[in-house]
């Protein structure tokens, strides 16, 4: 197969440079000793030929660091082949995405020549690259989560990352410090944590020590130099702790072999900082892994011998024990650590496994990848853990197991871009309301429509991850209570019940005021009561209602007027009309027959009722021959509440199912109840001498207490007064208002 490639270099001779020719050669015999028994009979063929007619047709250029394209992907397909071990697929899908994505050949021809997954690795490439271009901010957690669910196919997060190594390790040498910077900075915030989350860990070291070498030379090259001065000693260290342990648990019979692991100079640099220490105080440079040869039933036994055997020799630090023999991590990662106090008074972290927990350890791919404290996201932490299982039970060697993985992850999530390129996320369904209302509460309130992806939307438009979209608002907007019918995220939801609440409120009080204002130009008293009962004659439930009503102008203020002064008058007339009865006499509803009893659930008010605990409310003090009705409270006893109480509307509206119905029993039974009234009127002398003996000459009636102010000529007062029945206190009322100065009483 050599001589395609010599055939590949003649044809595009200008394309290559001398050093680059030489290293063509030397790329495509490595790559083909690792993937030749994986390509078919004409890939190369096929390969040359269109890499032939993408060159020739000026569209794949040299990158930023004018690196060649051909070049650049042979030797991503060699780390991928090589490092990682992936196949067929993979290879020709990257060798060939700059071909399809510059439109030199389509998806449709790359089918027919090599078939569908090598298309589906290539639109998975293409899809992350627009992606990539869309966004200034890649730095969130929320882009690699976005970035997994848009490649589909997790080979394609794999060649990325072997991309992001290559080009890390090929621009060394490249005088444009300040895109270097750029591509270390996103290999050590983007792709490290995903190679780390992939169980990639040597590769992971790489980005980051990479990183590290360009962003901050000087940091790299005094860990290093420090590093390479204290190899020696660290050795003979390592010799000296190990060789006691050696020979324990070869007396012990056990079967093993013991290795050392430095930390990468980024784990060295970060515990640096962490500890705000000079290098010599991180102590932690390295840890002993004793890998035991056990079989499966004696694995935990001889695991706690070594750390037995190990902690005899040497004082372990009981708060660095971590115990993932017992209860193995949610990824299947099995493994004691423990820290002993070596000679000199280093501490020592050693690693205790056998061959097989080590195997899954060390072989990547969900591998301990929340170690270290990876925080997770639950439908990733679930495939992952499905692609070990899998990889532990194939026969198969290194990915060909994974091509059978989809990352169907986030599939209840939706990722959305802001015309900036900030990334936020939703639940799926979420429409351009729900995403309003997600940037701000306000921008939601006034939120009119929206540009996804350019193209005019509306409220109600289901977003996609993805769509960039720019919220349109205006000043004039106000929420709508059919938006509650197609948002879905609970914020939206909230935010907007609570701002219709308050434009009810305003416009309630709006409408209230309005009322009082045309009773004062109207000179007309004011009388709470009437104007309940006259909102209930209109047929309002709640007083609520009859404002919004207003607000709404479905209510002429002037025809109310005119009907509140047509039912004062006719309730005074019933008033003047009634003759005084006493309590004996009084009866405050017909009898019901026990049929019309039967047929509605009444509370009967008796005070020998018995089973049932029922109280006065005090807010209303109800009195013999109010209408009243019951209320359940949340202890289980019913409080007696007046029809008219200030309460009652808002204890029908918010808790219309504890309501009972409620009337008096026959006859008064000399039972007398407190009430209080409150006198308002012209400070006249001896007027509260005439109220006293008004009350005192008054049969069945006592004055319990009476508090009276007095100011610029006015007086107001309350009276607290023992009274049986509705029909006394009724007859006190019209007497108190025939004192001289008194102006108005009213019940409180």
């Amino acid at each position: 197969m050599a001589h395609h490639i010599e055939q590949f270099i003649m044809e595009m001779d200008e394309f290559f440079t001398q050093d680059e020719k030489k290293q063509l050669f030397s790329l495509y015999r490595k790559l083909l000793q690792h993937s030749s028994e994986t390509l078919q009979k004409d890939d190369c063929k096929k390969l040359k030929r269109q890499l032939i007619a993408s060159i020739q047709s000026n569209q794949i250029r040299r990158d930023i660091f004018n690196l060649n394209p051909v070049i650049k992907d042979m030797q991503t397909a060699i780390i991928i082949a090589e490092e990682i071990g992936m196949r067929r697929t993979s290879i020709l899908g990257l060798m060939l995405h700059d071909s399809v994505y510059y439109g030199t050949c389509t998806l449709e021809e790359v089918k027919q020549n090599y078939g569908e997954d090598v298309a589906g690795i290539i639109k998975g490439l293409i899809r992350v690259h627009e992606l990539y271009t869309k966004s200034p901010t890649i730095e969130s957690e929320n882009f690699r989560n976005l970035l997994l669910s848009f490649a589909e196919d997790m080979r394609v997060i794999l060649i990325m990352i072997a991309d992001r190594v290559n080009v890390m390790r090929q621009i060394k040498d490249c005088d444009n410090d300040e895109a270097r910077r750029q591509v270390s900075a996103e290999a050590a915030y983007l792709y490290a944590p995903l190679a780390h989350k992939l169980g990639l860990y040597k590769i992971k070291s790489e980005l980051e020590d990479l990183s590290l070498k360009y962003t901050e030379k000087e940091v790299y090259y005094h860990i290093k130099e420090k590093l390479n001065a204290t190899k020696a000693a660290r050795d003979r260290y390592i010799a000296a702790f190990i060789a006691p342990i050696q020979k324990k648990l070869e007396e012990a019979g056990l079967k093993f072999h013991i290795k050392g692991r430095t930390k990468s100079i980024h784990s060295i640099y970060q515990k640096m900082k962490k500890q705000k220490c000079p290098f010599e105080g991180v102590y932690d440079l390295f840890a002993i892994r004793i890998i035991l040869n056990s079989p499966v039933e004696k694995e935990k036994l001889e695991c706690w011998q070594v750390y037995s055997i190990i902690t005899d020799m040497y004082q372990p630090n009981p708060k660095r024990l971590r115990d993932w023999l017992s209860v193995p991590k949610s990824n299947g990662y099995e493994s004691l650590h423990i820290t002993v106090m070596g000679p000199e008074g280093k501490w020592v972290e050693v690693q205790i496994r056998t061959e097989r927990m080590d195997e899954i350890a060390e072989r990547g791919l969900a591998a301990h990848w929340r170690y270290k404290g990876i925080k997770s996201e639950n439908g990733l932490d679930e495939w992952l853990t499905s692609v070990r299982e899998a990889l532990e039970n194939s026969d198969s060697s290194g990915l060909e197991a994974m091509d059978q993985f989809k990352l169907d992850l986030y599939e209840d999530e939706v990722f959305v871009f802001t015309p900036k390129g900030d990334l936020f996320k939703l639940g799926k369904g979420a429409t351009v309301l729900d995403f309003a209302f997600h940037i701000h509460s306000d921008l939601g309130c006034r939120c009119i429509g929206a540009k996804v992806n350019g193209k005019n939307a509306s409220l109600r438009q289901i977003l996609h991850s993805g769509d960039q979209v720019e919220i349109m608002a205006s000043n004039t907007q106000t929420p709508k209570q059919d938006w509650l019918n197609f948002v879905q995220t609970s914020k939206a939801r909230t935010r907007i019940k609570q701002a219709l609440k308050e434009m009810a409120a305003r416009q309630h009080a709006f409408a209230k005021e309005t009322l009082e204002r045309k009773f004062k130009n109207r000179k007309i008293d004011y009388d709470e009561g009437v104007m309940m009962r006259l909102i209930k004659k209109l047929g309002y439930k709640v007083v609520t209602d009859f404002y919004q009503a207003i607000a709404n102008e479905a209510l002429d203020v002037n025809e109310i007027l005119d009907k509140y002064i047509e039912q004062k008058k006719k309730e005074s007339d019933i008033h003047e009309d009634v003759p005084y009865r006493s309590a004996e006499a009084y009866n405050m509803q017909q009898p019901h027959s026990d049929e019309a009893a039967a047929k509605e659930d009444v509370l009967i008010i008796d005070q020998n009722l018995k089973g049932i605990d029922f109280k006065l409310a005090k807010c209303c003090n109800p009195i013999y021959g109010d209408d009243v009705f019951g209320f359940v409270s949340a202890k289980g006893g019913i409080k007696i509440h007046r029809c008219d109480c200030p309460n009652a509307s808002d204890l029908r509206e918010r808790f219309g199912y504890r309501i009972v119905k409620a009337r008096w029993a026959g006859k008064a039974h000399g039972t007398q109840y407190p009430i209080t009234l409150r006198v308002i009127g012209h400070d006249d002398i001896g007027i509260v001498t005439n109220i006293t003996s008004i009350i005192s000459k008054e049969e069945g009636l006592a004055l319990r207490s009476i508090s009276i102010d007095s100011n610029d000529g006015l007086f107001s007062g309350n009276l607290t007064v023992m009274v049986s029945d509705t029909g006394r206190l009724e007859t006190l009322i019209k007497k108190i208002r025939t004192v001289k100065g008194v102006k108005q009483v009213s019940r409180n």
